[in-house]
This record gives C-alpha cells, structure tokens and sequence, in this order.
C-alpha cells in the first residue's frame, strides 16, 4: 500500500496527525496532504488526486457532505471515508448516498480506521459498529445490514459481505 495517496480533512488538528500516523506507521500509505475546512478538501482533491480521501463532517466553511459531493463532481476516482461523531443512520445513509465509501465513528476510529481504508481501497463499503443495529432498517442501493457476530462490516459492491472487524 506504499504507492496509495491519502488526504486527511479534519478541522481538528490533533485528530488529523492521530490519521497521518495510523496511515503511514499501520499501513504505509503516504499522507500527500491535510485540510482543515470542506473548501480546501475540494480544492486539494482536485490538485492532489489522492486515491484516499479521509474525510470529516464537521467542517468550516463546507460540510463534509456537501465536500463529498464536490469532490465526486471533480476527482470521481478518490475513494472517500468519512470519519465523523456523527453516528445517526440517517447522516450516515445519506453521506453514502453522495458516492463515499466508507463510514467510521470517530470513537470507533482506534479499532476500525485500519480496517475501513483497507476495505475501501479494495473497493469494499465499511460502516462502523457503532451503526450497524440502525443499518439493519436501511433503506436503498447501499443498504448495510448486521450480520450476526459481526462488529462492523465492510461490502463489496454486489452487497455481498467481504469482511468483517471485531
């Protein structure tokens, strides 16, 4: 994963270097850019064309949802994962709904980051633990369901479960 491209966007710095060194330390991939707001997350996306976009939804100036449809419009090939508070099904569905692939509660980040940008960069959907009970009632294309035992489930684009993380 030495050749994968990531930018953090967070507005919180010392979460943004707790991402830098999960990435480069447990995954060797190469952090080529920060952002603090949704503004420049678009503008970087595009300059930068990461294959990673870690993405927050919590930003000045433009929410992280609203980046993400953005940054679709005009980098369709970097994968995005959002990692958020936020942990309502409702924000996560439709932060999905914009083309992102993967959701991580930031409480949860210690345990799943690891394992929500593998999945995401082999092309799988992550959603976090945490809202797997609420994915269970999901409606739509990228409907995520609990699979018994399973803490957090990452998809393949068929909607078949690829893999999971305890």
């Amino acid at each position: 994963m030495a050749s994968v491209r990531v930018l953090v966007v967070d507005d919180y710095e010392p979460f943004r270097r707790f991402v830098r060194s999960t990435m480069e330390q447990k995954l060797g991939v190469q952090v080529v850019g920060e952002a603090y707001d949704g503004l420049e997350a678009v503008q970087k996306s595009e300059e930068l064309r990461p294959d990673l976009i870690v993405l927050d939804l919590s930003l000045p100036k433009l929410n992280g949802i609203e980046a993400a449809r953005q940054i679709r419009k005009r980098s369709s090939e970097s994968k995005i994962l959002i990692v958020s508070q936020e942990s309502s099904a409702d924000i996560a569905h439709e932060a999905f709904s914009t083309g992102v692939q993967g959701y991580v509660v930031k409480a949860y980040a210690g345990s799943e980051l690891s394992t929500a940008v593998e999945a995401v960069l082999h092309g799988r959907q992550f959603i976090s633990s945490r809202l797997l009970p609420f994915a269970q009632n999901a409606q739509g294309p990228d409907c995520l369901d609990d699979q018994e035992g399973a803490t957090s489930v990452a998809r393949g684009k068929v909607g078949d479960t690829l893999a999971r993380a305890t």
